[in-house]
């Protein structure tokens, strides 16, 4: 708190912010200072009201040693001056003889007499101050079923009595019954009882998250999948990270062992690493450690011990060393417990939660499903031993002959060997066989540098790849090799070309030069073998393939033929069967970008064939995909559909990165999307990113991954979307602040708008809101600042903040000033009118008016610039907007005309116009004024009916709908 609070009013106004606050040790330390700031005052009520929000603090921050304390500070001022405490304040007080209740009852050091003590006194303080005693059979209940005996006599004392004021709200007595049948075994029943928190018409702070959390297990005991799957989205999202819900996070990670999401399970355990220090309630953290448990006991039996896992501060630790650790900790709370009620109850309930078997083998809970495999593979590999490297199963020399032989195959499974003898000869004791098929270990380390080239070239890496295929290029010239140290030389010229960026001419000239410099290589390296000269004349082919790409001109095809011919002639006379195909594929792929393509499909036809008989097998993967391009392009989905999953079905055979079959999935998703199987698309793109991510490709994944979030937000599937982009928020490079800032922003824009259509507009603001702080130093990109800064706007509207919101309107305006957004920017100043005017009606009329004046220049500017919207026309939706903001402020004869004027600009609509239902609901609001608020009933009638006879008369009859209720209602009224 910078400044204490110098008056009462001050103080007030403190703790109402400090009430805004989220629960934690922020909100906790001001309460307690607002404490002491109070005290200063000498004044009863300033402080009574600090000491509750203290108390609040304590209750919701996991610390409940310390809420009994302050309300026994509480107890005393109301014994020593009941007067001061007004009904509010009197209600509040005995509310929170239950909050004490409960702290008690999760401390194992307070005795069991102690618990049954305060309960007397409890009692004693309803009956005095004549309460109805349903919330004291309440925490007597709840006391019977923590220690494990007498619960139905207890139940029934609780739940047969009517509820009072102060009864504890509907949806926490809805699951207290529901627990009660759960525990006795009774799941359909517990659910019956569940349904009005699960379905979300009860609820409060706690629920229904706490709710959720116990039902999911019940849910799927009754085959309730789907619906688990989507409470456990929604419920864990309400809980994480909450040090007062550890409990319920708990029963998540339970789920996720349960149900095959051990790897989700991992995710959600590190991004509550934090509970592990700020829950300081012994039953919470009982309650949380055993669901940990749960998940570490079970990864641990699936053979993945070994992994990592977030655990306590202070060390690394992994999943079966963090089993123990808990598995430890979480006995001896259960053992204090059970000694404290001298009952087993806490050692039974645990041991059924720990020995429970999975409900499920495999569950999809979210668009990025991942196993463990996926973390073990993705896990950095380990530096290499000192020790003697195990034996290979064949001999050192075998292995270098056979990558070399792959190598040049252009083989799969050659990455795979170059990385065994990467290994090997990283190693302190490597030696290096002399043996001269193998020849000197220089050789090899230039093999080995021009794979590292390999693959930062297919991660785009082109500065680093054409730097190590130069020192590859060097050592092969060591080595006595000059055929593969001319391949190396080429294809360090195709990368220098390829990392030229200034423009389409630029790199069309790198292309053309670097062809140039290889026919010369080419013919001043003699002596080549078939194998490297057929390989060089594909590298040169590339670069012209490239250059066409490039450029688009029809100029380049020809030379592209050409080389394909030369290629394909030399490899076909020495039976170099890859670069056959290979060259097969580059005239398939420049007719395609000759645009011709249907020869280009007939060539990949009789190519798809050739493999079938001749191979290489790992070439047809690609040929289908080539093939599911093309008939994309020529409008045929299904053929594209068929050609893509064969394809996929056959890369299956084959290492992922090495025929792309993340590209496979991408142009599945394309397909699916045009045939519309959205779901379908989703999963390919979800499948396609994690391919990317599993090989290093991550810019690639995470431009997937943001589409296929937005497709899921598309679909309606929020609770997806918000999943997704949270767990891709944890992946490391993105919290050290490595990915490209203008990416992440994307991601955290669609999270945000995902969280707004969750209806959690706290969230989604504070998102925007730091986003627009962000994009407000994007001098390249004011643009994008405008749309962000104006949905930012919005969002602060909406929630009732519209001082913040007019700051940044002024944000979006002077950086539409810069790079024009009129769509944006028109549609959230009427939006911001329309909440103004309906918010605070004719004292809004002002302030909404204003932001319509700044719409009308938005609108005047477009005019000017001759834009033409995307949607509707910002001149008609001003109008309209004008009408609704008026008729919020009572000003109905103002709304009317403006109603006219929108439809003035829209007028009538003829057949197939996309302004008809536009048209449409412009004319029942004016109707609606007219005849209800004016008072009209004859004109609107009028109106009306001619409207619904043009509708009905053009095919609208859906659109008729509306203005036929109205019509009903004012005739009926009449």
């Amino acid at each position: 708190m910078p400044t204490a609070p110098q008056t009462t009013d001050e103080l007030l106004q403190a703790l109402q912010e400090n009430d805004r606050r989220p629960y934690g040790r922020t909100r906790t330390v001001t309460a307690e200072e607002l404490v002491e700031a109070a005290e200063e005052f000498k004044e009863p009520v300033p402080l009574i009201y600090a000491l509750l929000e203290l108390q609040e603090a304590y209750t919701y921050g996991s610390e409940p040693r310390k809420s009994p304390v302050v309300f026994a500070r509480l107890l005393n001022l109301f014994d020593e001056q009941p007067d001061v405490f007004d009904e509010r304040l009197r209600h509040m007080l005995f509310w929170r003889f239950k909050w004490v209740a409960n702290a008690l009852l999760a401390l194992p050091e307070v005795p069991l007499a102690g618990l049954r003590q305060w309960q007397t006194e409890m009692r004693d303080r309803y009956e005095k101050a004549d309460l109805g005693l349903q919330p004291y059979y309440g925490r007597a209940y709840q006391l019977a079923a923590h220690t494990g005996e007498d619960t139905a006599l207890a139940f029934e004392l609780w739940a047969g009595r009517p509820r009072t004021r102060l009864s504890d709200c509907e949806a926490c007595e809805i699951c207290e019954r529901a627990l009660y049948h759960l525990a006795a075994g009774d799941d359909e029943r517990a659910l019956r009882v569940w349904e009005p928190v699960l379905a979300g018409k009860d609820s409060c702070q706690e629920e229904p998250a706490r709710s959720i959390s116990h039902a999911l297990l019940p849910l799927l005991r009754t085959a309730d999948v789907e619906r688990a799957v989507e409470l456990h989205l929604a419920g864990y999202r309400a809980c994480r990270r909450n040090a007062s819900m550890s409990g319920e996070v708990g029963r998540h990670l339970e789920f996720c062992a349960l149900t095959g999401n051990e790897a989700r399970g991992l995710e959600l355990l590190a991004e509550n690493r934090g509970l592990f220090d700020e829950v300081d309630s012994p039953r919470d953290m009982l309650d949380l450690l055993t669901g940990v448990e749960v998940l570490l006991r079970r990864i641990e039996h699936l053979g993945h011990g070994e992994l990592p896992a977030a655990g306590y501060p202070g060390r690394t630790w992994t999943v079966a060393g963090l089993r123990a650790e808990v598995g430890n900790r979480a006995d001896d709370l259960t053992a204090r417990f059970d000694t404290r009620n001298g009952t087993t109850a806490h050692a039974d309930r645990r041991r059924a939660r720990i020995e429970r078997l999975p409900l499920l083998d495999t569950l999809e809970l979210t668009l990025r499903t991942r196993s463990l495999d996926d973390i073990a593979t993705a896990l950095p590999a380990a530096a290499p031993a000192t020790r003697t490297i195990p034996a290979v199963p064949e001999s050192l020399s075998e292995l270098i002959v056979r990558a070399r032989t792959l190598d040049d195959e252009g083989h799969p499974d050659a990455p795979a060997a170059w990385a065994r003898l990467r290994t090997l000869t990283a190693a302190g004791d490597y030696v290096h066989p002399n043996d001269p098929e193998v020849g000197p270990l220089v050789r090899l380390r230039a093999d080995l540098l021009d794979d590292e080239a390999n693959r930062a070239g297919d991660k785009d890496e082109f500065a680093a790849a054409r730097s190590l295929y130069e020192e590859a290029a060097s050592l092969y010239d060591d080595a006595d090799t000059p055929g593969r140290a001319a391949i190396a030389r080429a294809c360090a010229l195709l990368a220098a070309a390829e990392d030229v960026d200034e423009g389409t001419e630029a790199k069309a000239a790198a292309l053309t030069a670097a062809h140039a410099s290889m026919v010369e290589l080419h013919e001043g390296t003699p002596g080549l073998w078939p194998v490297h000269e057929a390989r060089l004349l594909r590298l040169r082919a590339t670069a012209l393939g490239l250059r066409l790409q490039t450029s688009g001109s029809e100029e380049h095809s020809a030379p592209v033929f050409a080389e394909v011919d030369l290629l394909l002639v030399f490899a076909t006379r020495h039976d170099v069967v890859g670069q056959v195909s290979g060259g097969l594929l580059l005239r398939a792929g420049t007719h395609a970008l000759s645009r011709d393509l249907p020869t280009a499909l007939t060539a990949v036809d009789d190519l798809v064939d050739r493999l079938k008989d001749h191979g290489p097998a790992w070439h047809l993967p690609r040929a289908f995909g080539l093939r599911g391009r093309l008939q994309i392009g020529l409008r045929d989905a299904e053929g594209a559909h068929a050609s893509l999953r064969e394809g996929l079905r056959l890369a299956a055979d084959w290492p992922a990165q090495a025929v792309d079959t993340s590209r496979l999935h991408r142009d599945l998703a394309e397909v699916c999307m045009l045939l519309g199987r959205p779901d379908e698309a989703l999963r390919h793109l979800t499948r396609s990113a994690e391919l990317d991510l599993r090989h290093g490709s991550r810019t690639d994944a995470y431009c997937t991954y943001g589409n296929a979030a937005q497709l899921g937000l598309d679909l309606g599937r929020v609770e997806d979307c918000i999943a997704l982009l949270d767990s891709l928020m944890t992946e490391p490079d993105v919290v050290a602040g490595e990915l490209d800032d203008r990416l992440l922003a994307q991601l955290r824009l669609t999270r945000a708008r995902a969280l707004h259509a969750g209806e959690d507009l706290k969230a989604a603001t504070a998102e925007l809101v730091a986003l627009a702080a962000e994009s407000a130093g994007w001098e390249d990109d004011p643009g994008s600042h405008a749309m962000i800064a104006a949905e930012t706007a919005v969002l602060l509207g909406e929630a009732g903040e519209f001082d913040r919101a007019r700051e940044a309107v002024a944000q979006a305006l002077a950086a539409h000033a810069q790079a024009p957004r009129y769509d944006q920017l028109s549609n959230c100043l009427r939006e911001l009118a329309r909440l103004q005017a309906q918010e605070h009606g004719a004292e809004g009329l002002t302030d909404a008016l204003a932001f319509l004046a700044d719409a009308e220049r938005i609108a005047e500017e477009a005019r000017e610039a001759e834009y033409e919207t995307r949607g509707r026309s910002l001149d008609s939706a001003l109008a309209y907007e004008h009408g609704r903001v008026n008729a919020y402020a009572g000003e109905h004869e103002d709304a009317l005309a403006a109603l006219e004027r929108a439809l003035a600009l829209l007028g009538e609509p003829e057949p197939g116009d996309d302004r008809v239902g536009e048209w449409a609901e412009c004319t029942r609001f004016a109707g609606a004024v007219e005849g209800i608020y004016l008072e009209r009933v004859s004109p609107a009638l009028t109106r009306l009916d001619a409207a619904i006879s043009l509708l009905t008369a053009s095919g609208h009859t859906k659109e008729a709908e509306p203005l036929t209720a109205l019509t009903t209602r004012l005739r009926d009224e009449k």
